[in-house]
């Protein structure tokens, strides 16, 4: 008798739920990109989200401190969760919103690495194809941005996903806003193929930390809560290949949840610049263990053994720092 995968199950129904029938891939969604851990293997980087606002609102006082912790962890790279230029993202690649909300902003030596970005619904309201052009490294070599991607640091695979499509009020309920669908096409076979490369990648990885980075959240008590669609579409891949994290932006806050069905952790780091929106919404069989609603940024240093995280304020003074030990050193201990 043939042994039912209960979970593979749950996968291709979500998959045929969200698919339809026509589970044909066309082009590859996720373009791949290489960088080097350190030479002992391990990895150190900041996340910051939400926060392109030419300086205001607190964003250059951030960038400071994001400076100072920098050099301290001696980074590899920052990773953006979105929403990196308000209020409508660029208008075109020659927006000078790109060098005022960017290169003047982290100017500090230990920020001079690349920036690893997704694009948020703030960024799908200008030119979203402004942010995918390469032109942009003319301008400032650091930055990098594409729809949905994967990064191999060789410890640890980041799985970089263009959530915005997603959500189905910017399509139904826009709000008077105008969103720059160009390159999305026929959205439903958008996210299927999405999903369905997704999901294959993951499986396939054989790095030690398997991480998942989107603009919107999963799991949050912030302002704008949980995202219903990314709960129904994208959480049961991410629960059946066991990933550790999933880290977002668009609640501008720092928070960390993890909820009683899997050991991954939900990690908000969207308090780049405007920030005070309240939120202590109920978290729904979740644990929370940190919610912070002003601004500041999220380091993470990883190793074959850990991983240390810690949210800092507005003034660079940590306030929560924890470790974490993935899954699959539990299995082994």
């Amino acid at each position: 008798m043939a042994c039912f995968d209960r979970r593979s199950f749950s996968i291709s129904l979500v998959l045929t739920v969200v698919c339809g029938f026509s589970l044909v891939s066309s082009s590859s969604q996720f373009q791949r990109l290489h960088h080097p851990a350190k030479s002992d293997g391990s990895l150190s980087f900041l996340v910051i989200g939400d926060w392109g606002r030419h300086g205001l609102y607190n964003q250059s006082e951030v960038a400071f401190q994001m400076g100072r912790i920098g050099k301290e962890l001696d980074i590899d790279f920052v990773m953006s969760t979105g929403d990196n230029f308000y209020d409508s993202g660029l208008k075109g690649v020659n927006d000078p919103a790109f060098r005022e909300s960017f290169s003047k902003i982290y100017t500090d030596k230990s920020l001079q690495k690349p920036w690893y970005s997704v694009l948020g619904n703030h960024d799908y309201r200008g030119n979203a194809k402004a942010q995918l052009n390469s032109r942009l490294r003319s301008i400032d070599p650091r930055w990098f941005c594409f729809r949905s991607f994967i990064l191999n640091t060789g410890i640890a695979e980041f799985f970089f996903v263009d959530t915005t499509p997603f959500v189905d009020n910017y399509f139904t309920d826009p709000d008077g806003q105008i969103y720059d669908w160009r390159g999305i096409q026929h959205r439903p076979s958008y996210l299927c193929s999405l999903l369905k490369e997704l999901d294959m990648a993951i499986k396939r990885s054989t790095a030690k930390w398997k991480i998942v980075v989107g603009h919107h959240t999963i799991r949050s008590i912030g302002h704008h809560g949980d995202t219903p669609e990314l709960i129904e579409r994208l959480l049961p891949i991410l629960k059946d290949n066991d990933v550790d994290f999933y880290i977002n932006g668009h609640d501008h806050c720092l928070e960390r949840i993890s909820c009683v069905d899997s050991r991954m952790e939900f990690l908000t780091s969207g308090a780049g610049s405007k920030a005070w929106r309240g939120g202590e919404r109920r978290a729904n069989q979740c644990a929370v263990h940190f919610f912070y609603d002003g601004q500041g940024f999220m380091s993470v240093q990883l190793n074959s053994t850990g991983a240390f995280m810690a949210f800092y304020d507005v003034f660079g003074r940590p306030r929560h720092r924890w470790n974490y030990v993935p899954r699959h050193l539990h299995f082994e201990m």
